[in-house]
């Protein structure tokens, strides 16, 4: 049974990592003309929103957000259902990311499946300019060669650590913890 080890960002700590990323977005890109943020299905689509929220405070400008859902691109795709067919859910981006410079969003930086398999998604809906990743945690252990333009945090783990990232609107919480499996 998993034990929490350790609380590693509560809310404040989390809120000055994500004004940051925006602030490192913006810096990077020379504003936020032409850009736009897809967070990844879950808590990557509320982040997204919360980052593009600064930006919007920092620049008097909104930027567009999506939301991507991955399932179908994975690697390491498992059935989440008595069917057999994996669970899915909607890919929301409103907007056309061809020519765009897309920051995709997630909270955990692992092994980079997940971040390949968002670039094969974006890539399935246009040819974006350029993909950047912002991450709220890198955890390490990479297994591909994928690295985040922009970190909240660099948390080394050991393989039997677990990040939990949580978010008010998936659980009711705003917290980064480790947990020891």
């Amino acid at each position: 049974m998993p034990e929490l080890k350790a609380r590693l960002m509560d809310g404040a700590a989390m809120n000055r990592a994500l004004t940051r990323i925006a602030h490192e977005i913006l810096e990077r890109n020379g504003g936020c003309e032409n850009v736009c943020l897809v967070g990844i299905r879950r808590r990557g689509e509320p982040l997204a929103r919360v980052i593009a929220e600064k930006i919007a405070a920092i620049e008097g400008r909104e930027v567009p957000v999506g939301v991507l859902d991955i399932t179908l691109y994975r690697d390491d795709l498992s059935p989440a259902s008595d069917t057999g067919m994996p669970r899915l859910n909607r890919t929301q981006v409103p907007f056309s990311v061809t020519g765009k410079r897309v920051v995709l969003v997630d909270d955990v930086l692992f092994t980079g499946r997940t971040a390949r398999a968002a670039i094969d998604a974006l890539f399935a809906m246009g040819r974006p300019a350029q993909i950047q990743l912002a991450i709220l945690v890198d955890r390490g252990h990479r297994e591909l060669p994928i690295r985040a333009d922009f970190v909240g945090k660099n948390v080394p783990t050991s393989h039997t650590e677990l990040i939990a990232v949580k978010v008010p609107e998936i659980d009711g919480d705003t917290a980064v913890e480790i947990w020891t499996m």
